[in-house]
């Protein structure tokens, strides 16, 4: 038995996957390292036709690709753009958000950077031992605290985005204008569909 892994748009160069003919239940004889994702995908149709009653594998393969791409598409901008300008992924989102935004309590950040507040605390640590952001007393309640880049902080995160937008406009290249607008807006239907579930979900 061998399931496919040629898939249009395939980034895992994956081989044909083989399974033994005397796999067990227990042990099906299936060699992980033949495993890329397409050929998982294909897969677990299978696996989860036969172990699960009634499932709607199209919700699962939909969220496995959102999933996917989302985990791909992040390592890629970490390692090509951040990385080389000294910032992790995370640090890159916070003073994003900041520089867009202007001085912002850490729990607005924590909610436009989809972060707890509890690691945007220790990445403003960072940033401001880095002498990219300062943290001060808020103007009407010095009880509270204002996040803001400093002149430091503002060049990189330029810099930063600069490379970090040339790298997404290499991305989306292979999508019509219509094609991103289209995804762009499955995206939000999906994502505002959140509310709907039990449960607290980030924004």
């Amino acid at each position: 038995m061998s399931l496919s892994a040629n898939k249009p748009g395939s980034i895992d160069g994956e081989t044909d996957l083989e399974v033994a003919d005397d796999a067990s239940e227990t042990d099906i004889g299936i060699d992980a390292n033949e495993l890329g994702f397409w050929s998982f995908i294909e897969l677990a149709k299978e696996r989860l036709g036969s172990e699960v009653f009634e499932t709607d594998f199209m919700a699962t393969e939909v969220l496995l690709s959102l999933n996917r791409a989302a985990n791909v598409v992040t390592y890629d901008l970490e390692t090509a753009v951040h990385r080389p300008h000294g910032l992790s992924w995370s640090e890159f989102r916070l003073m994003f958000v900041i520089w867009l935004v202007g001085s912002v309590e850490p729990k607005n950040a924590a909610r436009l950077t989809g972060m707890s507040r509890a690691v945007v605390s220790n990445l403003a640590k960072k940033l401001e031992e880095s002498g990219y952001a300062s943290r001060v007393p808020g103007k009407k309640d010095g009880r509270s605290i204002q996040l803001s880049l400093t002149d430091k902080g503002i060049e990189k995160i330029r810099e930063t985005y600069r490379d970090h937008n040339q790298r997404e406009n290499v991305w989306v290249s292979s999508l019509t204008d219509i094609e991103q607008t289209v995804l762009v807006m499955l995206l939000n239907k999906l994502v505002n569909n959140h509310m709907q579930l039990a449960g607290r979900g980030r924004n």
